[in-house]
């Protein structure tokens, strides 16, 4: 870590921590929780001066870490054929090999190179139960970047849940930002919003299109220009867009993209003043639009302060409303959720059931002793066959059984969008001012798999007489009645694991849920505490508001 800015000797940075403390104050006076984590990420930027975060993001499988791996020139990070990585990990230059585990409690360990995935990895650390916050890796073959850290983060729109290191809430911390989207998808509308929300957070933002190696050469012109011209048409900017990828043409690709990023690493200092004040104008852009509500409100709260709230905070946006229909919303999926997974899981009933009479059929003759005896291998028999068929059901089909999680993660992004839009309009018909855009996206949580295991399902027991039954004569008997008795067991077992998915996903439903309300509560919080906090403040406010605006213009372009 570099050593804090000395702020008395460079201006430009004195300029930027009077901005800071002025927007500290501002939010502290008037409680606006919707800009803590925008604030307290500028702070941190400002004293302590770490190297620059170059932060490579994107849709889950778009090949950060393949990429990031590709640009050590060694595989450090994990890769799979899934959703891989569950922690920020960063990596910097460091004299000897470290790596050090930041976990959300403050404690730290230190653990060798080879077994960070125990701790960045979804197979090894699923959901990030160990509780990682941040895995700091140093390495001596990073000297030439040795003024920047780069950055890999979990998957944005991964259906996988995270604490509060996840990528979307880590967005203020990034200083560059290279946004990884597979060459052989279009641009979607969520590539589109991250883009719009990066370049609130920093003037560095470079589009890495991964997998060229999916395009001919005709193919990934196209593709460029598209992404150009769509960048151009739905955000008026223009962004530099790279192709790479780790299977053809990796040194090419990769020179072009060393070269901007050695860039900023060679204008360290410069690079570094660039991103902080382009964090603190948007932090101030921010503040103001909240000003201005405070503001409008302050002019006619002394005479109209209940009139006003009852107008803004009115049915359309009541917290009590909007928890009913959230909560309708989250039912009426739930309720979906069972009966169209154990729909789709029925069509593999009868090729499991043939499966396991054929293999039965096959391993029965081998089996020696009494009917006691023959009873409990069979018991213990089906059991493995269950739990192992079960299990790979599980893993292999369990991205068919999101569809109420997707519906009802639409429904509530829908629901509180037009919560956000209802309550904007509403201030501006009565105050004639405009809430700043603040980003709120829900994460929609990847339920964990489910532990397969088999219990007894059988419906009848013949310990207690078992040795009345001549087995010479009615093994046969026995046989037929155990392969018979197949096809109930898998249809028992399916029934089971769908109850077990239909629990993990209605429970990752709640948690939605609970994100959205927490969304609502702030929002109505914030506002609520600008009308009752403002009355008889307004010259107060309009001084605050000027004093934001003049430490504003202070900053160079």
């Amino acid at each position: 870590m570099k050593k804090p800015l000395q702020t008395t000797n460079i201006p430009q940075v004195k300029d930027i921590k009077d901005i800071i403390d002025a927007v500290q104050n501002v939010s502290e006076k008037f409680g606006l929780a919707s800009l803590e984590r925008q604030l307290e990420a500028t702070q941190t930027l400002l004293s302590q001066n770490p190297p620059i975060d170059v932060a490579v993001l994107g849709q889950f499988k778009a090949g950060k870490s393949s990429f990031l791996n590709s640009l050590l020139g060694q595989n450090v990070l994990p890769v799979g054929v899934i959703p891989v990585t569950t922690a920020i990990t960063r990596l910097e230059y460091g004299e000897k090999e470290r790596v050090t585990v930041r976990h959300f409690d403050g404690t730290t360990i230190s653990v060798p190179l080879a077994n960070i995935a125990a701790y960045t990895s979804e197979a090894q650390n699923p959901d990030n139960k160990k509780n990682v916050a941040i895995v700091d890796i140093e390495l001596s073959s990073l000297k030439k970047y040795a003024e920047l850290r780069l950055v890999d983060t979990p998957g944005l729109g991964s259906v996988y849940k995270y604490h509060q290191s996840t990528a979307q809430n880590w967005l203020p911390e990034v200083g560059t930002a290279l946004l990884a989207i597979s060459a052989d998808r279009p641009l979607s509308e969520h590539d589109l919003t991250l883009l719009s929300e990066l370049t609130a957070h920093t003037p560095n933002v470079i589009i890495l299109l991964t997998k060229a190696d999916l395009l001919s050469a005709g193919q990934q012109n196209e593709v460029i220009n598209f992404f150009r011209q769509t960048l151009q048409k739905e955000l008026h900017q223009e962004l530099p867009v790279y192709l790479y990828s780790t299977k053809t043409d990796t040194a090419r690709y990769q020179e072009i993209i060393e070269r901007e990023i050695l860039k900023i690493s060679a204008n360290r200092d410069f690079e570094f003043l660039r991103i902080l004040r382009h964090k603190t104008k948007f932090l101030v852009k921010s503040t103001m639009g909240y000003l201005n509500v405070a503001l409008n409100s302050s002019l006619q709260a002394d005479q109209q302060k209940e009139k006003l709230r009852a107008q803004i905070i009115n049915e359309k946006v009541n917290e009590t409303i909007i928890r009913e229909e959230l909560m309708i919303i989250a039912r009426e999926n739930q309720q979906q959720t069972r009966p169209l997974i154990q729909t789709y899981l029925e069509q593999f009933a009868g090729p499991l059931a043939q499966k396991a009479r054929t293999r039965l059929a096959r391993e029965l003759p081998g089996w020696k002793g009494n009917l006691w005896k023959l009873t409990r291998r069979y018991e213990d028999w089906v059991s493995q066959i269950m739990s192992e068929e079960m299990s790979n059901l599980s893993k292999t089909e369990h991205h068919n059984f999101y569809g109420t999680l997707k519906k009802a993660h639409a429904s509530f992004s829908r629901s509180i969008e037009v919560f956000r839009q209802l309550l904007s309009a509403n201030i501006e018909q009565v105050l004639g001012a405009k809430l700043a855009d603040v980003e709120w996206e829900i994460e929609p949580p990847q339920p964990d798999q489910p532990d397969i295991a088999f219990t007894k399902s059988f419906d009848i027991h013949l310990d207690l007489i078992w040795f009345l039954i001549p087995m010479f004569i009615f093994r046969k008997l026995f046989e037929r009645h155990f392969i018979k008795g197949l096809h109930r067991e898998v249809e028992i077992n399916i029934s089971r694991l769908a109850y077990q998915w239909e629990k993990r996903i209605n429970y990752a439903i709640d948690s939605m849920r609970n994100q959205a309300i927490t969304y609502v509560q702030k929002e109505i919080t914030t506002i609520e505490g600008l009308l009752s906090q403002t009355k008889g403040k307004t010259e107060e406010i309009r001084h605050l508001t000027v004093l934001l605006q003049n430490l504003s213009d202070n900053l160079a372009a």
